[in-house]
């Protein structure tokens, strides 16, 4: 080591004999991987490319000194000790990070640029375990300060979920790469028809979405009473009832007693009235016992729990994965859930976009398709012809930003009731990243808590029970 090498950068950190042990960290890993981008544009592009993340270095200067070289390559600069310094200087971190002598110690202790990569991998993976310790220290403290013993779980599974979280492995190769498995699944599809994911149990929106396929967040959104949570469990029902593939539901504002009270309405065709206000005829518990082994045997799990955050719902869609499978996931609704944080965001916008965001990343990490269901505001209330628009999403312009799927419930006889289209609903795709827009019209049968193909079966007069208005 040369005197010119600012001391400090080294103080303390072969210390072995210090009353603390040190932290999990390669300095020479980190010096090299630093040395290597110095010596080679190629060997930045590599680390680009590798886990590591700028934050990863043990050292301070050494992250300050990642920084500047990103930056000049970025700007397309040449990036050497000279330009480097420059760089540094220009900053006022010159004297911070070592001065000029260290940065050519940098250089001269790299044997070759070519392994920049794995002096990378080996950076990421202290810092890993160097967060891991922190997370620890950060939960045992967050343990011993007492408090709420659910807020004090969401916090402490927050700082494990930030200290393990990588940065996935990056879908690129050359576009004749996987040609091969492109020409198969064209051959499939000719064979089989077209590529049906989940099915919405709706003849004409399947046709025209080709059902919900995994990592998409499809929003169903519309007013207060408008049937938004009805055609969610309806999407719930075709999913798990009809074709037995496992499906959850989180709903934060009924019981679960009300939502099974709900599903078996629908699939009994029993007057919902009827099971609350227990008035069930004999025709009624036919039906019931008819229809109660597909209620049984349906992978469909309820989760009221009240108070959730995104964090919580993702470790237990993670746990139905790994033991039932997954298939579905239906969220009643965004703007009940929680924050997680322990303190309020700056405004509300602001915290329904970061929920939205992260309900999103949960639909791509799990692959499953997510169904939330949103609140709009007073917009449509103030048209003329009440019809909502994706711009009514309340509170956060990111939810239409971040949905593959923005589904829209519009009822004309929720506004005027001698309306001619009184029955009907409107299901408005307003988004469809993959597809084309459209409005597909189904029958209402609220008094069974659903809805049907307008083309559907109906087995007792729609106007045998009025609409009690408690579409959700």
């Amino acid at each position: 080591m040369t005197t010119d090498i600012d001391p400090e950068l080294w103080a303390g950190v072969a210390d072995t004999s210090s009353f603390e042990r040190v932290p999990p960290n390669d300095l020479d890993a980190e010096q090299c991987g630093l040395g290597a981008q110095i010596l080679s544009k190629d060997a930045i592009a590599d680390v680009l490319d590798s886990p590591m993340q700028v934050r990863d270095y043990y050292r301070p200067a050494h992250e300050t000194i990642q920084q500047a070289i990103l930056d000049l390559y970025g700007r397309g600069e040449p990036v050497d000790p000279i330009t480097l310094t420059a760089e540094l200087t220009k900053r006022g971190e010159i004297t911070r990070v070592g001065g000029p002598a260290y940065l050519h110690h940098l250089v001269q202790q790299t044997p070759t640029a070519a392994n920049a990569d794995y002096y990378a991998n080996i950076v990421h993976e202290q810092a890993v375990l160097r967060r891991l310790v922190e997370a620890g220290n950060r939960i045992t403290q967050l343990g011993y300060a007492g408090g709420d013993a659910n807020e004090t779980a969401d916090a402490a599974m927050a700082e494990l979920n930030d200290a393990v979280q990588v940065r996935e492995d990056a879908d690129s190769a050359l576009i004749g790469d996987d040609a091969e498995d492109m020409v198969a699944e064209l051959e499939e599809l000719q064979r089989n028809g077209r590529a049906m994911g989940v099915p919405t149990g709706f003849s004409d929106l399947d046709e025209l979405l080709h059902g919900l396929h995994p990592g998409q967040m499809i929003i169903i959104a519309g007013r207060p009473a408008m049937g938004k949570s009805t055609l969610g469990v309806d999407m719930l029902r075709a999913c798990s009832i009809k074709h037995q593939r496992p499906a959850v539901l989180f709903n934060l504002e009924m019981s679960r007693r009300d939502v099974q009270h709900r599903i078996m309405s629908a699939e009994s065709r029993i007057g919902l009235h009827h099971i609350r206000g227990g008035a069930m005829t004999d025709s009624d518990w036919a039906r019931y016992a008819e229809a109660l082994p597909r209620f049984t045997a349906a992978p469909l799990t309820i989760d009221s729990t009240t108070n959730q955050t995104v964090m919580q719902i993702k470790a237990r869609c993670r746990k139905l994965k790994q033991t039932t499978g997954l298939d579905l996931v239906v969220i009643d609704y965004l703007q009940l859930l929680e924050s997680g944080t322990s303190r309020r965001q700056e405004n509300r916008q602001q915290e329904v976009s970061d929920m939205s965001r992260n309900v999103k990343l949960m639909a791509m990490e799990l692959e499953v398709p997510v169904i939330v269901l949103c609140q709009l505001n007073r917009g449509p209330e103030q048209r003329q012809d009440k019809r909502p628009t994706k711009s009514d999403l309340r509170e956060s312009g990111s939810l239409e930003q971040d949905a593959d799927i923005v589904i829209l419930v519009h009822r004309e006889d929720a506004y005027e009731r001698e309306s001619p289209r009184a029955g009907e609903v409107d299901l408005i795709v307003d988004k469809h990243r993959n597809g084309s827009l459209a409005t597909i019209t189904v029958a209402n049968q609220l008094h069974y808590s659903r809805f049907v193909d307008m083309a559907a079966d109906f087995s007792a007069p729609l106007a045998a029970v009025p609409d009690t208005g408690e579409a959700a």
